[in-house]
């Protein structure tokens, strides 16, 4: 299942079938969350993965805290719901290299999970 695309942000649900059983609170700005991600390139370089050090990102959705693909891509999640965020280089780094694996103005693949809603 594939959610309207946002300028520079393509979502796409994983688990749809999952997604529709879910009962909770969806996400929205200002909530502190817990996510596992798994981070590539366009090439399939991966470049980051919460689940290799088996600890999820924690932080408030809305704050900034994250890049913009990501505060904006993990709103309406139900905890359990596994989204795929292709974000452009507007939404991510820009014109930024980053930790020697993400060059200027790359295009980020994030497969995430939403582990909780605090």
């Amino acid at each position: 299942m594939t959610i309207p695309q946002l300028d520079g942000l393509q979502i796409e649900v994983l688990n749809p079938e999952d997604v529709a059983k879910a009962t909770g609170p969806e996400t929205k700005a200002g909530d502190t969350i817990k996510v596992h991600y798994k981070g590539t390139l366009t090439s399939g370089t991966k470049f980051d993965s919460s689940y290799d050090r088996g600890d999820p990102l924690a932080f408030t959705v809305g704050e900034g805290q994250v890049i913009k693909g990501w505060d904006q891509g993990l709103l309406g999640m139900k905890v359990g719901e596994k989204r795929k965020l292709t974000i452009a280089p507007e939404l991510a780094y820009g014109n930024r290299a980053v930790g020697g694996v993400i060059t200027p103005n790359s295009t980020l693949i994030f497969e995430t999970e939403l582990v909780a809603i605090n």
